[in-house]
């Protein structure tokens, strides 16, 4: 699974999706310009010490992305002009998520040449949008659960008390 940022304006929300990412074993992409510095104070902040976690590609331009990635990558433009939910798409395991920036999204002409490979996340009219690490998020985790968590711990284990515990 690829997770692609497209111009990310704010280092916070980059961090986050860093972490995200590092997490699930999910590649992420940024292509330039970016917004910020990669060794901006609060993009270390939001990704903790996961960086040594994480794999990072950088893109000069969103040509050399898609240069970078195999010719049968199915590719999901993330976008509030989006025809159909993110949930109603059958997901793969080697699908690329496209996210754009924080202030206008996705290049209109990116979106009007794959308008079927076009999602968005339901809400209500009057919300213009949401935060972009929780977007990414929301559908990333969509895409982990459709293909089974690959490589991902799904159980954990609650530590046995003494018998002393408070409730």
């Amino acid at each position: 699974m690829q997770v692609v940022l497209v111009e990310p304006e704010i280092p916070g929300n980059t961090g986050n999706i860093s972490r995200l990412c590092a997490a699930n074993h999910v590649t992420l992409h940024l292509v330039e310009p970016l917004g910020f510095s990669l060794e901006d104070k609060y993009l270390k902040r939001a990704g903790l010490d996961y960086w040594d976690l994480l794999d990072l590609h950088i893109h000069p331009n969103y040509e050399a992305l898609e240069a970078s990635l195999p010719p049968t990558a199915r590719y999901w433009y993330a976008t509030t002009k989006g025809g159909r939910s993110y949930a109603s798409v059958t997901y793969r395991e080697d699908d690329v998520l496209v996210f754009g920036k924080e202030t206008k999204g996705l290049p209109e002409e990116l979106l009007r040449a794959h308008p079927e490979r076009c999602i968005r996340i339901p809400m209500i009219d009057e919300a213009r949008s949401l935060n972009l690490s929780n977007a990414v998020a929301i559908i990333s985790y969509e895409m982990l659960r459709q293909t089974g968590f690959p490589g991902l711990r799904q159980e954990g284990e609650i530590p046995k008390g003494d018998g002393d515990e408070h409730v």
